[in-house]
């Protein structure tokens, strides 16, 4: 594939996400797809993961954790068998009821029409503080 079918590929993903289409979203990908994220205490879809099963898993924890407010990819950049998307989300933790906005970057790798690889980039700071329960007041 081109660069701009590598870039439809990756948007399609997107659109599918976007729907709520998760099924649809995992054909895009490859079976053994590596999936990362920083891991990040107390928020239990970050992290490593591998194949479609581990990533099912993901999509699950993400959705019984969050909501997502606002979810924008905005640019697309390709070059060779990457694509990286820039885009801004809100989003808000289920547990604590706290919102938390980020500008992201995912970086993608796409070979014979899948997805073989994908990595995020985000305010891993505001996301920790959103699932973070409050804590007692201290007096003073």
């Amino acid at each position: 594939m081109n660069e701009q079918e590598n870039v439809q590929l990756v948007r399609q993903g997107y659109d599918a996400f976007k729907k709520g289409d998760i099924p649809g979203l995992l054909q895009l990908f490859a079976d053994d797809i590596a999936w990362t994220l920083d891991k990040i205490e107390q928020v239990p879809f970050s992290g490593q993961r591998r194949g479609k099963d581990q990533v099912t898993e993901f999509f699950k924890l993400l959705d019984e954790n969050m909501h997502p407010l606002q979810f924008d990819p905005q640019q697309f950049i390709a070059q060779d068998d990457k694509v990286v998307a820039l885009g801004h989300a809100v989003w808000s933790v289920k547990s604590t009821d706290r919102r938390f906005e980020s500008d992201w970057a995912h970086v993608f790798s796409v070979q014979s029409g899948k997805i073989t690889s994908f990595r995020e980039y985000t305010d891993t700071a505001a996301s920790a503080a959103a699932f973070r329960e409050p804590g007692p007041d201290v007096a003073i």
